[in-house]
C-alpha cells in the first residue's frame, strides 16, 4: 500500500514533470501527451486530467499554445515548452536526483 502510494504520488500527482519531458522533444497536442505518457513512461492517466495539467501548465507559462491548421483536418492546438518550463524541469529534476540520492 505504501508503495502505491508513493507510485502515484511520483507518477499521476506530478505528470507536469513527464509532459514537460516529452515537450522538449517537439509540439505535442494533448492527446497525443496523454498517449505518449502510458507509451514512454507506463502509467496511464485520465485525458481529462491531462487538460487540467495543460491548462494549469499554460497559466504557469510553462508551456504555449500554437495552432496548427491543416486542409485534412480541423486546426489542432499544439503545445510546447517555454524557457520557463525547461527551467521548472531542469529544477525538477535535480530535486528528485536529490532526494533519491539522500535515500
Amino acid at each position: 500500500m505504501a508503495y502505491k502510494r508513493l507510485v502515484a504520488k511520483l507518477t499521476k500527482e506530478n505528470l507536469w514533470l513527464y509532459v514537460l519531458k516529452m515537450l522538449t522533444e517537439r509540439p505535442m497536442y494533448a492527446y497525443e501527451i496523454s498517449k505518449g505518457v502510458k507509451e514512454r513512461f507506463g502509467f496511464s492517466t485520465a485525458t481529462v486530467t491531462v487538460y487540467v495539467v495543460l491548462y494549469k501548465m499554460r497559466r504557469e507559462g510553462l508551456i504555449q499554445t500554437v495552432e496548427e491548421a491543416s486542409p485534412e483536418r480541423p486546426a489542432r492546438k499544439y503545445y510546447e515548452i517555454t524557457e520557463k518550463g525547461r527551467e521548472n524541469l531542469s529544477k525538477g529534476r535535480m530535486f528528485l536526483e536529490e532526494i533519491a540520492r539522500s535515500l
